[in-house]
């Protein structure tokens, strides 16, 4: 599908106008097009039917008029013409459907920067979101995570700011994997600064996205509503650290609304940057723990394909015994000496099998004969090879 060229300059002037996730604007749009839509801000064409305007609604509708007269979207696309900025509208093939799943929130149009295709990136897309105060225990986990993410082929999905969401990026990066990162602001600036460098980086190599135009400042309000496309572009979202009140927790709430899955790494109890992942693990319904890159792919992989292994402890020498022979070997006192027929009874095996056994366990390094019979040796070989 193609989308017309008129349609297309409509959403960007739309992006110009209102802020992202006006669910007014969203309704207008869905049921009237972008085109009308902005004839309906003009006061050209009454709104579609169905959609009664309240009086909040008029003070928006007002405000976005009054915008429009200094909206500029020829200007705007020059400078995305010189930055090799690119708008993606719903219809284009890099437009991701999982967006629709917003409703009437649905971003009117994405601002991209990079060489990656959104929509195929974000087939197979994990969000790391955190605390920017993170701790170094954090850091060191979201890092991890984003690259182990990367070798299994997964993209990371992040918000660009300092602290967990940087260490998740360069992570990806460091493991040469795909990352992508939602600012709350035009793409024509790089905020916070102190990632300048990461941006610049994720130019060659990742992606920027933005819901905002050009110019456009990034403030509070639109920090935690480009929280619901991060949620929205991935398969779930992992919660590596977030103090009580954190914009990661909106990014949380965001991924449960829309079904995907929520997972959150626990930390220390008295981290006040963990408080937050641990009250989504008490939460109903709670968010699934993880501590490593498998588990969030049990997460969000496919059913009974990735499935992280089960935790195991050290293989002991005495695991690889069969059955009997480690009865023989657990029936041994753990101080002083027993006789084979004392043996036989505690193993619930005869004499014959006990005598047998507990040859095998001598030449194995196992135990050693004793007076009054046979002992544990203090320091038991390895063996070589399943006695």
């Amino acid at each position: 599908m193609v989308v017309p060229e008129e349609e297309r300059r409509a959403r960007a002037t739309l992006c110009a106008i209102a802020e992202p996730g006006e669910i007014l604007l969203g309704r207008i749009v869905a049921r009237a097009g972008p085109c009308r839509a902005l004839a309906v801000v003009r006061g050209e064409e009454p709104p579609p039917e169905g959609i009664s305007i309240t009086e909040g609604g008029r003070r928006r509708l007002a405000a976005w008029r009054a915008r429009l007269q200094a909206a500029d979207t020829e200007a705007d696309l020059a400078v995305c013409a010189e930055l090799g900025i690119r708008l993606v509208c719903p219809g284009d093939p890099e437009w991701p459907v999982t967006l629709d799943d917003l409703g009437d929130r649905r971003p009117y149009a994405l601002w991209l920067r990079g060489p990656l295709d959104l929509r195929y990136s974000c087939l197979r897309s994990v969000a790391i979101v955190g605390a920017r105060a993170a701790s170094p225990y954090g850091v060191r986990i979201a890092s991890e995570l984003g690259a182990e993410l990367a070798d299994a082929g997964w993209t990371v999905v992040s918000g660009g700011a300092l602290g967990i969401d940087a260490a998740a990026h360069r992570g990806t990066l460091a493991a040469d994997g795909q990352t992508i990162a939602v600012f709350a602001n035009g793409l024509d600036r790089f905020y916070p600064a102190g990632n300048e460098a990461l941006f610049v980086e994720m130019l060659h190599k990742g992606l920027l996205v933005s819901e905002s135009p050009p110019g456009t400042d990034p403030h509070r309000l639109r920090f935690l509503v480009r929280n619901r496309v991060i949620a929205a572009l991935t398969r779930g979202t992992v919660v590596v650290e977030a103090a009580a009140r954190s914009g990661a927790l909106n990014t949380a709430v965001h991924a449960r609304d829309l079904g995907r899955a929520l997972m959150a790494v626990p930390g220390p109890v008295d981290s006040k940057v963990s408080v937050g992942c641990h009250k989504l693990l008490r939460d109903t319904p709670p968010a699934r723990c993880v501590t490593t890159a498998a588990e969030v792919l049990e997460e969000v992989g496919r059913i009974g394909a990735d499935l992280a292994p089960p935790p195991r402890g050290p293989v002991l020498p005495r695991d690889m015994l069969d059955p009997v022979t480690r009865s023989v070997l657990e029936a041994l006192p753990a101080r002083g000496a027993a006789g084979p027929a004392q043996i036989a009874v505690r193993a619930g095996v005869d004499l014959a099998t006990a005598t047998s056994r507990l040859g095998q366990l001598s030449a194995a390094g196992f135990i050693e004969r004793a007076p009054g019979g046979w002992r544990l040796r203090r320091s038991a070989k390895l063996p070589s090879s399943p006695v």
